[in-house]
């Protein structure tokens, strides 16, 4: 079966996932391309430009596709002049609030409408959280496909055994407002460790980081479901995290990892202080969190899933 797959990136975030996604199917038989497109590195001009010279793209190519898969809004819009018969749009995380949060409510009603139109332009959606599941169908009676994104644990048998850095608290994520990186650096002062922050490591050296951390926070105002909580459970890191889009989809309070409130930089402040001095509780939600992703996020229980959602 030959696939497209189409994203303004395959590193990080959705575009990251797609990556991992593709070198699993191609693993199983599917041939899948991934499809580069240039675009003009000004931040209001990304998307646009990214759109418009993928469409371009897609016009002067005669290649035709089993299935052409798009990994974000803009990317659908791409996809609507592709050569295939089947057509499937994934989103992580609610588009057009994100938009409006992070740009402006007029730009967010642009986006809601381009959202729609893209949903249009599918045959499949699907998304890796019950949450944005749940919004999607509540707001605009749209029904998405739950596939979570899995953990592909044979890729950390290259991670190297590290020494851990005693009260080492480690950031994994962009430099960006919804991530709320800004919150965990106003209280950094106060907090009874060091933290390290990994924006642009590549992954193996951010894992590397993260292996040899005491704990792993997630101050994020917005999320789907952060694949690097997923990560941490595997390599039983305990997790503090804000209780935003998914996340309490793989965090229970205090059984897999802590959840505090979003923007709340003091309650945030007492759960790091707090679990630091706590071995025990340390030790119970590593544990809990390790059998949790090894039942329910790896490639041997989600595979069945993905090829599924391409061969029916």
């Amino acid at each position: 079966m030959k696939i497209l797959y189409i994203s303004p990136r395959f590193e990080g975030g959705i575009g990251g996932h797609a990556k991992r996604v593709a070198e699993k199917l191609r693993e199983n038989g599917f041939d899948i391309k991934l499809m580069h497109v240039p675009h003009i590195p000004i931040k209001k001009l990304k998307n646009p430009s990214f759109t418009t010279f993928g469409i371009l793209k897609s016009l002067t190519s005669r290649e035709k596709f089993d299935v052409v898969h798009a990994w974000n809004i803009p990317s659908a819009f791409i996809m609507k002049y592709v050569n295939s018969p089947k057509k499937i749009l994934s989103v992580h995380g609610m588009y057009s609030e994100q938009i409006g949060i992070l740009h402006s409510k007029t730009i967010g009603s642009l986006a809601n409408k381009a959202e729609f139109k893209a949903f249009k332009i599918s045959d499949k959606l699907t998304t890796d959280s019950k949450a944005v599941q749940k919004s999607y169908k509540d707001k605009i009676n749209v029904n998405f496909i739950y596939l979570p994104a899995p953990l592909d644990i044979e890729k950390f048998e290259n991670i190297a055994e590290l020494k851990k850095k005693k009260n080492q608290i480690v950031y994994i994520g962009r430099d960006s407002f919804e991530k709320g990186i800004d919150i965990l650096k106003n209280i950094e002062s106060k907090i009874n460790g060091k933290v390290v922050y990994c924006t642009k490591m590549p992954w193996k050296k951010t894992m590397e980081v993260l292996k040899s951390s005491s704990m792993l926070v997630v101050p994020s105002r917005m999320e789907s479901l952060p694949q690097v909580i997923k990560e941490a459970f595997y390599l039983k890191i305990p997790v503090i995290a804000t209780n935003v889009g998914g996340v309490s989809e793989i965090i229970t309070d205090h059984e897999t990892g802590i959840l505090i409130p979003s923007e709340n930089p003091s309650k945030m402040l007492d759960a790091i202080n707090s679990l630091l001095d706590d071995n025990k509780l340390q030790k119970k939600l590593t544990q809990n969190a390790y059998d949790f992703i090894i039942k329910n996020f790896t490639w041997d229980v989600l595979l069945p899933e993905y090829l599924n959602l391409y061969t029916h």
